[in-house]
């Protein structure tokens, strides 16, 4: 018995699709069903339900598959361990980030950790909030960077940074003259949000609450940069946290960016990851570079890393 089939059985489980599961795995489906097929008359049961229509797990397929997934999990936490008294700062490792987050996080942080951490490999996994979560508790990730709290005691929270939200009005909307608005400004008018499922979405009704405005109920948008094409067609306002601003804006642009009066609403970001692992002190040491590199970046000064 291979670790790699018990992969291929828990991504049949859960993706319920040959293709799928391969695709995950980075095989093609020819070689993820060899294997399972030969993993099924090494144990001597059927696994897996094999119709045109779908894939279906058999009972002793389902509770091979959880068995499964605590074995590749062990296997992970040794991995860990021979790392930590390695090298915590080289090898491998699986993070994941919310939407509203990455795409303006990483340009700022990236450079620094791989100044610093050369021997450090980072892959980037992109998902909403609940998919991270799934995906940090089957040990398929390390840590996530995302919005805190989370509704859940499982895992351990480190704190990054707090990021102020700004009010994004089109450039010919009246708030638009003002250099900065206050939540009492708000009251009353529509905001555009954010789908379910996408954090912000939550902690921008929590400001529409505070204010006494309310949602468009008739728009939800999938991405921030939707949003953003949305408030420059003059369609509304919305929120903005800070890091998706730009840097520099010009007169011909289209969208204003507002920063609140105190108090400035904003949201938490921190770091999750599972409690014992022992990857922690790789954690914190991208905490403390992460927490250097935003103070750098907001005081307009840059750092220069030694490398390790």
């Amino acid at each position: 018995m291979k670790l790699r089939d018990l992969e291929y059985l828990v991504a049949v489980d859960e993706e319920r699709h040959f293709h799928k599961a391969a695709e995950r795995c980075f095989v093609s489906q020819p070689t993820l069903s060899g294997q399972l097929k030969k993993l099924e008359d090494e144990l001597g049961v059927m696994l897996v339900e094999r119709t045109r229509r779908q894939v279906a797990m058999t009972d002793v397929g389902a509770a091979v598959a959880q068995q499964a997934r605590i074995i590749l999990a062990e296997v992970k936490a040794v991995k860990e361990i021979v790392q930590s008294f390695d090298d915590p700062m080289a090898g491998e490792l699986h993070v994941g980030l919310i939407p509203t987050l990455a795409p303006y996080l990483l340009p700022r942080i990236m450079p620094g950790i791989r100044a610093q951490y050369p021997k450090l490999k980072l892959w980037l996994h992109e998902y909403q909030t609940s998919v991270l979560l799934e995906q940090l508790r089957r040990a398929e990730l390390d840590f996530l960077i995302l919005a805190l709290p989370v509704d859940t005691d499982e895992f351990t929270e480190i704190h990054l940074f707090n990021e102020p939200f700004q009010l994004a009005v089109p450039k010919d909307e009246e708030l638009a003259q003002q250099p900065m608005i206050a939540l009492a400004e708000l009251s009353k008018r529509e905001m555009l949000l954010l789908e379910e499922g996408h954090c912000l979405r939550g902690q921008a009704l929590d400001v529409c609450f505070m204010a006494g405005a309310t949602e468009n109920v008739g728009f939800h948008a999938s991405s921030l940069e939707t949003l953003r094409q949305m408030v420059a067609e003059g369609m509304g306002i919305t929120l903005m946290p800070e890091l998706a601003i730009p840097s520099r804006q010009s007169e011909t642009d289209t969208i204003r960016y507002l920063p609140f009066t105190d108090p400035r609403p904003s949201r938490q970001i921190g770091m999750l990851y599972r409690k014992g692992s022992y990857r922690k002190e790789t954690f914190i040491k991208l905490q403390l570079l992460i927490q250097n590199e935003m103070d750098e970046k907001e005081n307009g000064t840059e750092n220069n890393y030694p490398f390790s």
